[in-house]
């Protein structure tokens, strides 16, 4: 799986979502400008010790990116779409991307794009959720639909056996 930030801005969403990528063996991508710095305290402090393990790639603007990718499946996540996220098939590779905090994905490239737009069902009158919020719940469908690909390792107690 691949999660894709299109010039994001919040260094500890960026964090966050990070940390959700090692965990969940997903690749990132960053498409400048950020609106920080990637050796930023706050990005590291919300990416804890898992930022140094973030498979991570940059690409200078949205056209590089595309020029690199773009014959992948790529979703793009807005609060805009037609589709929710649970509507659409994930194959194990695909890209899901996400816009800035502030404005999300520019239209232009939404309309380009328009059977790739995803949403998030949420009540009239809520312009959006947290991004790294947004992120997780798209991500798991997509890992979810795909039988979490190896991420089923049995929880264990610290001081006590689920055989007890």
């Amino acid at each position: 799986m691949n999660i894709v930030l299109l010039e994001p801005e919040i260094p500890l969403n960026t964090g966050n979502i990070g940390r959700t990528c090692v965990a969940t063996n997903t690749k990132l991508h960053l498409i400048k400008p950020l609106g920080f710095s990637v050796t930023d305290k706050y990005i590291k402090r919300a990416g804890l010790d898992y930022w140094k393990n973030v498979d991570v790639s940059y690409y200078e603007n949205y056209e590089e990116f595309i020029s690199v990718n773009g014959d992948k499946n790529i979703f793009m996540a807005t609060t805009k779409a037609l589709n929710t996220y649970t509507d659409v098939k994930y194959d194990n590779d695909c890209f899901i991307m996400f816009g800035k905090e502030s404005a999300g994905i520019p239209e232009k490239i939404l309309m380009n794009n328009k059977e790739k737009c995803i949403r998030i069902p949420m009540l009239d009158g809520c312009r959006s959720l947290n991004l790294s919020n947004s992120a997780a719940i798209v991500l798991y469908e997509a890992l979810r639909q795909n039988n979490f690909n190896g991420l089923l390792k049995k929880g264990q107690l610290h001081r006590h056996s689920w055989n007890e």
